[in-house]
């Protein structure tokens, strides 16, 4: 009888396969809030949505301590070294979220003082659209790097010094009809 035939369960489950699981269920993020995405970012963070239950309850103040940095807001010139400092002092494997469309493109903001998409600074592994975007959106990108991070597609398809850009949908800021409640 052959390895093959073995069905797969906890004891022969692989030791990269339980490297991705520990890495996937334990991503601590940066704070690195610098516009009104923040708030948005903080709002996730809250009980309501409560990312604790992925694993993500405390935002590091210590890039040191933290994986994933999701940068929130507009980037200015002058911040952008810093951001390039914060980053190249996570631990890795790292990962970076862009959310906002001004993190990512600049959004409206098209002049001389704000970097025209954070991707000219750090390689960026998920866009998250909106202007905001709100939490659930946030939760959306960050599920889909749980998922890239599970499958090991991410670190597969990372090149040196560039991220793996996927784009995900916006899923707040449409109202959902509510069926009314018969008597």
């Amino acid at each position: 009888m052959g390895m093959e035939q073995i069905p797969h369960n906890f004891l022969t489950t692989r030791l990269e396969d339980l490297v991705k699981w520990a890495r996937r269920n334990s991503v601590w993020p940066a704070t690195f809030g610098l516009a009104c995405c923040a708030m948005e970012m903080m709002a996730a963070g809250a009980a309501h949505y409560d990312l604790a239950r992925y694993g993500m309850e405390v935002f590091r103040a210590s890039p040191r301590q933290a994986d994933l940095m999701v940068v929130a807001g507009r980037l200015s010139q002058k911040m952008a070294p810093v951001l390039r400092q914060v980053y190249d002092q996570m631990v890795e494997p790292k990962w970076v979220i862009s959310m906002g469309v001004c993190a990512s493109t600049g959004g409206m903001f098209n002049n001389y003082a704000l970097v025209q998409g954070v991707d000219q600074i750090v390689p960026v592994d998920v866009y998250v659209p909106g202007c905001p975007p709100g939490p659930e959106t946030l939760m959306h990108g960050i599920l889909t790097l749980h998922e890239q991070i599970r499958t090991g597609d991410l670190l597969a398809r990372r090149g040196a010094g560039r991220g793996v850009g996927i784009q995900v949908e916006q899923r707040d800021g449409t109202p959902v009809a509510v069926p009314a409640r018969s008597a």
